[in-house]
This record gives structure tokens, C-alpha cells and sequence, in this order.
């Protein structure tokens, strides 16, 4: 149990999945590779990389917001910024459980056109309904193909049976009947 504690906690959080576990972690990697790079001499750029980091949620788990309240602090604390200024943090989650329905995780610069889906959304109608005619007109022409067929089938096979055992007896007696008249001619000729 606690080789598994351990594997949800990450930065201090007990996570309650492994995937949000992972989230956290990658954005300590992020986190470490700011760290390396950034320049605290230089507020601006400081700015610049919170704004950004905002802007395209690179950091959504409380390991990466209190990173991001770090460096908003840090912007707050310099005489040069104005306060008014400094972008609040986002939060993208409720905490009753559900997520923002509103908010879109991808970059509006990003998003399908909805035209574009609309008319995927039309051809694809149309050409439901065009294979709906055609299979429609497929099994039409398999029925009258039937109806119009000598050879027995599940449409026509009471009366092609009942036709064969007509033909059948009526071939039987004319072969009684010639039978018959020879049995007389000899009866006769004796």
C-alpha cells in the first residue's frame, strides 16, 4: 500500500490516479527546466513565461499552479510591475467534481472551424442517404429477380413444386394410358 502511496504522491500532493500522478510529474520536469533557464534579474521575461504558461495550460495540477502563485508573487513583489497587471491564475476545474464545460483545453488559434464540420457532417448524410436508395433498389430488384425466376425459391417454391408434381402425373397417365392400349391390341391380336 505504501509502494502505491508512493507512486500518487508527487510534490508534496497525494494524487488519486496515476495518470494525474503523471500529469504532476511532467510538470515538475517543466518546472525544473524553467528553473534552469529563466533569468529573475529580468522581470519582463519573468512575465512573459508566466503569461505564456497560462495561456497554454501548460500547468494544471497543483505542483505546476503553485509554481505558476510563485512566480505571480514574485511579479507582485517587484516595484516596476504594476499589480493591476499581473494575469490571476486560472483554475479549469470545479471543486464539486465536474469540469468547466465552457473552457476548451486547446488554443483558440487551434480549433476546427465549425463550418468545416458541418459540411463533413452534410456529405456524410448525403451519402448515407444515397446507399440507402441503392440498397433499397438492391433488394426491390432481388424480389422481383425472384418472383419472375422458374427455379424454386422461398417466393415461388409452392408453385414450382406444385407444377413439377402436376407435370409428373400428368406424364404418369399418359404412360397408363399407352400402356393400357397396348394391353388391348394384344389382348386382342390373341
Amino acid at each position: 500500500m505504501d509502494a502505491e502511496k508512493n507512486k500518487l504522491a508527487v510534490g508534496g500532493f497525494l494524487f488519486f490516479t496515476e495518470k494525474d500522478a503523471g500529469l504532476a510529474q511532467a510538470e515538475e520536469q517543466r518546472i525544473a527546466y524553467l528553473e534552469e533557464r529563466i533569468d529573475y534579474s529580468s522581470p519582463e521575461s519573468i512575465r512573459y513565461i508566466y503569461e505564456k504558461t497560462i495561456h497554454e495550460r501548460l500547468f494544471r495540477t497543483p505542483v505546476g499552479l503553485r509554481y505558476l502563485e510563485r512566480l505571480r508573487e514574485f511579479l507582485l513583489s517587484r516595484p516596476e510591475i504594476d499589480p493591476a497587471t499581473v494575469m490571476e491564475i486560472p483554475l479549469y476545474v470545479t471543486f464539486d467534481g465536474e469540469l468547466r464545460e465552457h473552457t476548451s483545453p486547446a488554443r483558440s488559434r487551434v480549433a476546427p472551424s465549425k463550418k468545416r464540420d458541418r459540411d463533413k457532417e452534410k456529405e456524410r448524410f448525403t451519402l448515407s442517404v444515397i446507399l440507402n436508395v441503392m440498397l433499397a433498389l438492391a433488394i426491390v430488384a432481388m424480389f422481383v429477380i425472384s418472383f419472375v425466376s422458374d427455379q424454386p425459391n422461398i417466393l415461388n417454391y409452392e408453385r414450382a413444386i406444385t407444377d413439377k408434381y402436376a407435370s409428373w402425373e400428368q406424364e404418369l397417365n399418359q404412360r397408363e394410358q399407352t400402356i393400357r392400349d397396348k394391353e388391348r391390341e394384344l389382348k386382342l391380336n390373341e
